[in-house]
């Protein structure tokens, strides 16, 4: 018998489920993680295996589209295992899309092994395409590594979808150079505007925030936008170019709020449930997931998470921070 399909008390479906695998990573981007992050223990961390089991019962819940983030997740050690786990639900056909969010740094050797496991896209995400800013916002990042990366995925059949932050001050004057060469590449292109989260937050951070509707408008002074009514299944929304054809994304947390109509959760590479990273609220599936062989307790835990789920985040910069109860850990639950 078919289990009742997840829903949240709006009525609000899920069928996206976003799970980090590591919070680990090889990068250190200035608006995501301090430079002397200190890492979880592994013991906390769930196994490959426990991590296979806990997104096969959302699957099993009505999941049809899983995304693997991080951290970094292509740094987890055998993480092809999972990926390849994974891919019986894309061979049944419960699994409608197994997607991928990556930094690109080790694309090069993931990309052809991704695509054979019924991958057929990835978000990549790209700040800067001159090599200095890129390593500066990066901390680390070497830019000729991700565009092989990017080449990588390109000929291993994989869409490619770039995401870029919005940083005032910092990458404003790459506006047209990013669009550019994302129509050149073929490659769809997303803003997103900063976000409040990561262990990163302070006076710069909060001065770096660039509504994108001050980008859209920049955008409007050269190209024609026409909105599309399309959605992914995210919190994107789009327009297309009409002098190029190119579809651009605008993610927009702070100025736009997108929650009603939110179709996804996320968990941590600890098992625990986020319903929402705008709000405080979470929920423990690494216990009942490690208590019991039977999925019975982790498929109650997880109901009971949904039930709680906000009708919308709290996400609001202010002069000395961020107001609400947020999620800090971004880099540890995909954010």
């Amino acid at each position: 018998m078919t289990a009742p399909a997840l829903t949240d008390a709006f009525a609000r479906n899920i069928t996206y489920l976003r799970v980090s695998v590591t919070d680990r990573c090889d990068f250190r981007c200035s608006y995501c993680m301090a430079e002397d992050t200190k890492f979880l223990p592994r013991r906390d961390v769930l196994s490959l295996e426990e991590i296979d089991r806990l997104a096969s019962a959302f699957v099993g819940l009505g999941i049809t589209k899983l995304r693997i983030t991080g951290g970094e997740p292509l740094v987890r050690r055998d993480v092809m295992d999972l990926f390849r786990a994974l891919s019986r639900h894309r061979v049944s056909g419960a699994l409608k899309e197994l997607t991928l969010t990556t930094n690109g740094a080790q694309l090069d050797r993931f990309a052809a092994p991704l695509a054979d496991c019924g991958v057929e896209r990835v978000n990549i995400s790209l700040d800067s395409l001159r090599p200095e800013r890129f390593a500066a916002i990066t901390r680390r990042g070497d830019l000729g590594q991700v565009l092989a990366g990017i080449k990588a995925a390109k000929a291993a059949g994989l869409r490619v979808k770039i995401n870029t932050v919005a940083l005032q001050g910092v990458n404003e004057d790459e506006l047209f150079d990013l669009v550019t060469w994302a129509g050149d590449e073929g490659l769809d292109l997303s803003f997103i505007e900063v976000m409040p989260l990561g262990e990163a937050l302070g006076p710069e951070r909060l001065g770096q925030f660039w509504a994108l509707s001050d980008l859209r408008a920049r955008l409007a002074e050269r190209f024609t936008l026409d909105d599309q009514a399309e959605t992914t299944g995210g919190p994107a929304r789009y327009a297309k170019l009409r002098e190029t054809g190119q579809k651009i994304g605008f993610i927009t947390p702070l100025s736009h709020n997108f929650c009603a109509g939110c179709n996804r959760v996320r968990v941590s590479a600890t098992g625990t449930l986020y319903p929402c990273l705008g709000q405080a609220g979470k929920v423990d599936l690494r216990g009942p997931l490690r208590a019991s062989e039977g999925d019975g307790p982790l498929i109650e835990a997880i109901r009971e998470g949904l039930a709680h789920k906000p009708k919308a985040h709290d996400f609001l910069y202010t002069e000395t921070g961020v107001s609400g109860q947020v999620a800090r850990q971004m880099n540890r639950t995909g954010g």
